[in-house]
């Protein structure tokens, strides 16, 4: 039997490879693709396509949300940031119909992609191949918000300071739509505070099997971030690994999730007593590029023709 640690780092050696990482050296004369992706201001003018993993692709023939539909708008138009495979823009369509089911007016819609995906010069390491959002936690009090007024608007942080509970501004209401989220098919996984998947945990009764998609992860204490699986027929997108099944035995309510409000949150113990000792200088490996400092090398190579698309 294969040890879960031996999987977790062939899977990481598996989504390295498939996502096209290089180890050409960045030269001072290579341009970083974050600066590239983020001039972009229109989709290209290709078939809908999606090129590589979460964090390390782009994507072709995007097509943008709309700023205000029926039970949507979108959020920090400067950014320029609603764009996204058909696949998304379908979800967020559907899951602002079934806001309004459950009592909200519709959703206020966050980061999306950029117009042709990529690295961003700001904020998200992923978001990079038109299937990742962020919706607010903030129910919609105004759906014809102006633009001056979208930029200006924060959302609603529903965790407590010291991270380990909910605030009373957690209802029902955002569980309802948290668990219609993760039943929709097309959804790979949700990530939300930890205290957000705990206080689930707690209130979900016996209807438990959709909890397992609902991932605890630090930075959203303010959204929930929905990330689509690869769409069918999408050859050269990458999925997430691993998958739900191998990382969350059941609805995911176990130690893994506690240790994101116990040990995560630790300081870490320093005994006054122990002898330094002075350790061997070892040469570090050269770590892989981070989102803000990637090259287009680091990226599948169809996002050249991405970007040089019309």
């Amino acid at each position: 039997m294969i040890k879960p640690l031996r999987i977790a780092v062939l899977s990481v050696l598996a989504i390295t490879f498939l996502a096209g990482t290089s180890h050409v050296p960045k030269k001072d004369s290579d341009p970083l693709a974050n600066k590239l992706f983020g001039a972009q201001q229109k989709a290209s003018k290709q078939k809908p396509k999606v090129l590589g993993y979460y964090a390390k692709g782009c994507v072709a023939g995007a097509q943008q949300l709309p700023e205000t539909g029926p039970t949507w708008q979108a959020m920090r138009l400067s950014r320029n940031r609603n764009w996204g495979h058909p696949a998304l823009i379908e979800f967020i369509q559907r899951l602002s119909q079934q806001a309004v089911n459950i009592g909200w007016k519709g959703l206020y819609i966050g980061d999306m992609s950029q117009p042709r995906g990529g690295p961003m010069t700001t904020a998200h390491a992923s978001h990079q191949n038109g299937l990742d959002v962020d919706i607010w936690m903030l129910p919609p009090k105004n759906m014809r918000l102006t633009r001056q007024r979208r930029e200006a608007i924060s959302s609603l942080i529903v965790r407590s300071a010291d991270q380990r509970s909910v605030t009373k501004d957690f209802t029902p209401a955002h569980m309802a739509l948290l668990k219609a989220a993760a039943q929709d098919k097309a959804v790979d996984r949700i990530f939300v505070a930890a205290a957000v998947k705990i206080e689930m945990c707690r209130t979900a009764g016996k209807d438990r099997k959709w909890l397992a998609k609902i991932r605890p992860l630090y930075g959203h204490a303010s959204h929930f971030h929905v990330r689509l699986k690869c769409p069918k027929g999408e050859r050269g997108c990458v999925r997430q690994k691993p998958r739900i099944s191998r990382i969350s035995k059941g609805d995911g309510c176990d130690k893994t999730l506690t240790w994101w409000v116990t040990d995560y949150l630790a300081k870490p113990k320093v005994d006054p007593n122990k002898k330094k000792v002075k350790k061997k200088k070892v040469r570090p490996k050269p770590r892989p590029r981070r989102a803000r400092e990637m090259i287009m090398a680091d990226l599948p190579r169809q996002c050249v023709g991405v970007l040089k698309s019309q």
